[in-house]
């Protein structure tokens, strides 16, 4: 398993209802809920932003295809819009998705082009098998702390925040095996490798405390 993004989308608020600060790799917005809603309308709220998602790869996936192939299509619009209903008791949601060639388009790039925006990355997603895994936690201090040791640090484990949800597993089985006893060898990779692996656990089960300077992998 890898990532899609070195580092979490990550998400805070305060006292503040329904403001969030949304931090990601290049900066900071704040998403907020309509007034009628509650909220001040400081930012989109989480429907747009979910819409806009779909907006914008859709575009960049039309822009990329056309130039690949030479043709004389400039400028694009899309809207986005959703409604839910209830269907044999679930709730259904339907997308629909609006595209205008501003510049002329033959009938058979239209049809082309109405097919690659249906496969954009982020319609694929919607449209796929989606898991959605949530793991809570609490800075608050633990008792119970078991330690795995060697010259170059120690991995520090606290049972009651993990959630076994096999990021660091996956990421380093040579270091992390749940059917090993003990299950965490820190000699099964460089203490680099260790202690980057380490910073993604999603609960702060793990952490790494070092014995001398390390720095993560640039790998």
């Amino acid at each position: 398993m890898e990532y899609l993004f070195e580092q979490p989308v990550h998400g805070s608020i305060g006292v503040q209802p329904y403001k969030i600060t949304i931090a990601w790799r290049n900066g900071s917005f704040i998403s907020d809920e309509p007034v009628k809603s509650g909220g001040q309308d400081l930012g989109p709220d989480p429907f747009t932003l979910l819409l806009s998602s779909l907006a914008s790869c859709t575009l960049a996936t039309l822009r990329m295809y056309i130039d690949r192939k030479h043709w004389d299509i400039a400028d694009m619009e899309v809207n986005v819009n959703m409604y839910q209903t209830i269907v044999s008791g679930n709730m259904e949601t339907t997308i629909d998705r609006d595209i205008k060639f501003i510049s002329p388009v033959t009938e058979e790039q239209r049809k082309k082009l109405n097919d690659i925006a249906a496969n954009c990355p982020v319609s694929k997603i919607l449209q796929g098998d989606i898991k959605v895994r949530t793991f809570t936690h609490s800075d608050a201090a633990l008792e119970k702390k078991i330690n795995y040791s060697n010259e170059e640090g120690t991995v520090v484990w606290k049972p009651e925040l993990c959630k076994h949800s096999g990021r660091c597993v996956s990421g380093l089985p040579k270091v992390f095996d749940v059917n090993a006893k003990p299950w965490i060898n820190v000699d099964g990779a460089t203490a680099e490798r260790v202690a980057e692996q380490v910073s993604k656990c999603p609960t702060g089960a793990l952490s790494y405390e070092v014995k001398k300077e390390v720095h993560p992998s640039s790998e």
